[in-house]
Parts: C-alpha cells; sequence; structure tokens
C-alpha cells in the first residue's frame, strides 16, 4: 500500500508545440504529453483530505486543470503568483511568451476532501528572481507548510531533495515508486470537466 499525502506539490514537465529557441522545454529535460500525466496515479497517494499546489504557464491553464481532474482533485483557487526577476537587478523579468511579453507563472490550488488552512496570512504574490530552465523559488515550500501545515507532503518532479519532503522524478533518488497505467482516455474531455466545476 502507498504512503498517503495530505499535501502534493507539483511542477510538470509540460510538452509544448514550440521546438526552436533557447527556452524550449525539451532541450532542458524529458517532456510529458498529457494523457501521460492524467495518467500518472496520483489517486492513489492522495489522502482523503489533501491540497494539491499545482504550476500552470498559462499557455497551459486549460491542460493543467485537466490534471487537476484527472488526478481526483477541485480546483479553488490560484495560491501563488511567481513574478519573475531578473538575478542580478532584481527588477522585472520579461520572456517572449506567446503573445505578450510573459512574466509570471501561477501556482493552482485544488483540494480533495475538506482540507483546512491553518493561516491566513499567506500572500499569494512571489517576488523571486530566475534560477536556472523552470526552477520554481524554494519559499514556495515555506509559504504551502505556513498555509496549511507541516503534514505529509511530496514533490512531485523534484529537482532536489528538500528536508522534510518526501520526492518523486527523473531527476532525484524517488521516496516512492509510482506505477503510470498509459490511457489516453483518463483525462476527461472538455465537457466533462467543465460540467464539473
Amino acid at each position: 500500500m502507498l504512503k498517503k499525502y495530505k499535501i502534493i506539490y507539483a511542477d510538470l514537465p509540460w510538452k509544448y508545440d514550440r521546438k526552436i529557441g533557447e527556452g524550449v522545454a525539451e532541450k532542458q529535460y524529458p517532456t510529458m504529453e498529457i494523457e501521460e500525466i492524467c495518467s500518472l496515479p496520483i489517486k492513489e497517494i492522495a489522502d482523503k483530505d489533501c491540497i494539491l499546489f499545482l504550476w500552470a504557464t498559462f499557455p497551459k491553464l486549460k491542460e493543467a486543470l485537466k490534471v487537476i481532474e484527472a488526478w481526483g482533485f477541485r480546483y479553488r483557487t490560484v495560491a501563488f503568483v511567481w513574478i519573475k526577476l531578473n538575478k542580478k537587478k532584481k527588477t522585472p523579468y520579461f520572456g517572449l511568451g506567446n503573445w505578450t511579453r510573459s512574466n509570471s507563472e501561477i501556482c493552482l490550488l485544488a483540494k480533495r476532501g475538506t482540507p483546512k488552512r491553518k493561516s491566513n496570512k499567506v500572500f499569494q504574490l512571489i517576488f523571486s528572481p530566475l534560477e536556472y530552465h523552470s526552477k520554481k523559488p524554494d519559499i514556495v515550500r515555506e509559504k504551502i507548510i505556513e498555509l496549511v501545515g507541516d503534514a505529509e507532503k511530496i514533490e512531485l518532479f523534484a529537482r532536489t531533495k528538500t528536508k522534510g519532503w518526501d520526492i518523486w522524478g527523473n531527476e532525484v533518488k524517488n521516496d516512492i515508486i509510482l506505477k503510470q497505467e498509459y490511457r489516453k482516455e483518463t483525462c476527461l474531455d472538455e465537457e466533462k470537466q467543465l460540467s464539473k466545476m
């Protein structure tokens, strides 16, 4: 039987249509199709009262909502908005974006069951410099614990081990084994998705 977690934190390896340029994800790490992500057995490791913190880029927002549903959660809000800063000057960083010059990423909050908030003093905005490709600010983990408490927690697609967190990903020594059963139908179609929200 797999360990159950009350907090799941995930930064997914989204596959993008863009194939050229320095910021292309596939040049940095292996990416996954939406169906592969949805078919991960996250329901098996989520406690009956669990909170999911899921990073999403704006072009992948619709897919992120599908993942939330496929994993057995209900979308509630945006937990964090990361305003990216330049490393040296601490001025706002602007990427190329798809239409407008992008600057921020969002971390969605979804829940399963009735988890409780422990603090109402956690702010949504995070101003933090970019480090390396796709790395999220370390302070987010601290804010998660402040917001919902220091319960059993796991970081999915982790790149480093953080004290107090179990981890799973292709760049780390995993604390758990997730057996993926790839099924294309795991992601709900858009009509079913929207009708449940």
